[in-house]
């Protein structure tokens, strides 16, 4: 049997599979000051009368990295940058706390100007001051010369709880898009290894014996304990649960959006032909660029929960989520009250959304009416025009889905898919001329995708040509290659060492769909002459699900 948990701002699902299909589901309210006891809660359920020795995986999402982001309650982090000449590191900026130190390492790997120590100390010492506890350090061309890196984190060691090192993200060049995913890494790193630490707890104690894995943003999976240390690899893990999950859940084959709608955020994803598109190089977070390889997504603040606010007669609904609606016991009225009290939803204590709406009408010169159809209006008008702006986007360049690249092809969709909690509310204000489809089990369809998502395993290959070495440590091979080794040669040797590996340890040719993510190759230079290139390549498995649920 297959365990899937899937911890989102309002509720944690739980859900689990056996060859036969859904076994059993649980919905349980989350309380991110207690995860412990939420995600003990729901285990509970979902495994009640079942033989717990039969359950052979454990696969997690969450929405509470993207969700910090999104409502800007990331923890504060002090972000060190070191590039030297030829670009001003003051452009990339992230935060009130990020620290610039003179220091280069050129693009042959050599150190030209050393790191000014004094100056970083100072700037350390106002980071304690102002009770910074995690650390990025990024320079230039770490991927070729990791030392300043190394010297920033071991100065910065004894003064927090946890450094990110920009060179141990990606052997990418990219400087800029390195920094913010090394910010980022630390700025989720607590969020995400609470989390972490609440379900391992949890599994231990309700006696599983099962690998605990998380999704990453690309829809596969990664070992849990791996991802302490690459915490950023968990922001949109809950948009590729919600991918995975309408994967597994209905038979597409069309262009298709994909609206994941659940208590603080509405997720939107793309389909091209019934595949999920991917962001190749990287998302942007905030207008940031980052390493992080996700499946192409948007995360608006807009949910159930979202409270509804009036400035000078204007109604909006988002981004903060207060707590719970007022049908469920809270204290503020949200998006879901407004739906109550026009009729579409009768959810929870109705008569408590109707008294909140009221109350808010008299504290505004707006009647009740107009503020739950105006607050609708606003949440449907956000998430179309959301929809608008990212197909606009994903149309202005090639079109990359999981499998493929599809050069000149626009995305045009014919169908919308709703999963998530209020998916059936939404379905009927969002009709229109397209189509839309709300699966059975639409409520607990991320818990689903987590269940299902394959492991993604990753390797990386590290060849000197000069000293005439190849070897691709995860996996134990170490090769002496020619001087004439190529990039070319590393990706086909990469490939075909990995899925000899993966085939002895029982996987199935056909789920070995193998893809190369990573590749770059580095002509290295000693005196005048050439030293032979430096060839990094990493692949992994491609993202997917282990069966499908669909009939």
């Amino acid at each position: 049997m297959l365990l899937g948990i899937d911890v989102g701002g309002t509720h944690t699902d739980a859900v689990l599979i056996d060859k036969n299909g859904i076994k059993s589901t649980f919905k349980a309210k989350t309380d991110t000051k207690d995860l412990f006891n939420t995600i003990i809660t729901a285990l509970k359920e979902v495994i009640s009368g079942v033989n717990v020795k039969e359950i052979k995986n454990i696969n997690l999402s969450t929405t509470l990295s993207t969700n910090a982001i999104i409502e800007n309650k990331l923890e504060k982090t002090g972000l060190f940058i070191s590039s030297g000449p030829g670009i001003n590191p003051e452009n990339f900026k992230i935060g009130d706390n990020t620290y610039i130190i003179d220091g280069s390492i050129n693009h042959r790997g050599s150190e030209i100007l050393k790191l000014d120590t004094s100056a970083l100390e100072k700037d350390i010492k106002a980071c304690v001051k102002d009770g910074i506890k995690v650390f990025a350090a990024v320079t230039k061309f770490s991927t070729r010369n990791n030392m300043q890196e190394l010297q920033i984190s071991d100065s910065l060691k004894n003064n927090g709880d946890f450094i990110t090192m920009g060179h141990l993200l990606s052997s990418q060049l990219s400087f800029p898009r390195r920094a913010a995913t090394a910010y980022y890494n630390s700025a989720v790193w607590r969020i995400n290894s609470n989390f972490l630490i609440s379900v391992i707890d949890v599994v231990k104690k309700m006696g599983i014996n099962a690998p605990v894995n998380i999704l990453k943003a690309d829809g596969g999976t990664i070992p849990a304990e791996a991802s302490k240390s690459l915490a950023v690899e968990s922001i949109l893990s809950g948009t590729a649960a919600s991918v995975m999950g309408i994967t597994a859940l209905c038979k597409i084959t069309d262009d298709a959006v994909v609206l994941d709608i659940g208590g603080t955020t509405t997720d939107i994803a793309l389909f091209a032909s019934g595949v999920p598109l991917i962001e190749k190089d990287g998302i942007s977070i905030g207008n940031i660029p980052t390493l992080v390889r996700s499946l192409q997504n948007r995360s608006i603040g807009i949910g159930g929960d979202s409270v509804i606010s009036i400035t000078k007669g204007e109604v909006k609904v988002g981004p903060e989520r207060k707590g719970p609606s007022a049908a469920e016991g809270g204290t503020e009225p949200t998006l879901i009250d407004a739906m109550n009290f026009a009729g579409i939803t009768n959810h929870q204590n109705k008569e408590k959304s109707i008294e909140a709406i009221k109350s808010l009408s008299e504290k505004n010169k707006l009647s009740p009416s107009d503020i739950a159809s105006k607050s609708i209006d606003f949440a449907v008008k956000k998430i179309k025009d959301e929809i608008d702006r990212l197909l606009f986007d994903v149309n202005q360049k090639p079109v990359y889905t999981v499998h493929e690249m599809l050069q000149g092809r626009k995305i045009i969709p014919k169908k919308i898919y709703i999963i998530g909690g209020p998916a059936k509310a939404f379905e009927q204000v969002l009709k229109g001329d397209i189509k839309i489809i709300v699966p059975e089990n639409h409520g607990v369809a991320n818990a689903i995708g987590a269940t299902l998502a394959k492991t993604t395993f990753e390797s990386e290959l590290f060849s000197d040509t000069g000293k005439e070495k190849m070897m691709i440590p995860n996996i134990g091979i170490k090769e002496k290659v020619s001087q004439k080794y190529t990039l070319k040669d590393a990706e086909k040797d990469l490939i075909s060492y990995t899925r000899k590996y993966l085939e002895n340890l029982g996987y199935r040719d056909s789920d070995l769909n193998i893809e190369v993510v990573e590749s770059s190759s580095f002509r290295m230079i000693e005196g005048f002459y050439s030293s032979g290139n430096d060839i990094r390549v990493k692949c992994q498995i491609k993202p997917g699900v282990m069966m499908n649920l669909y009939k």
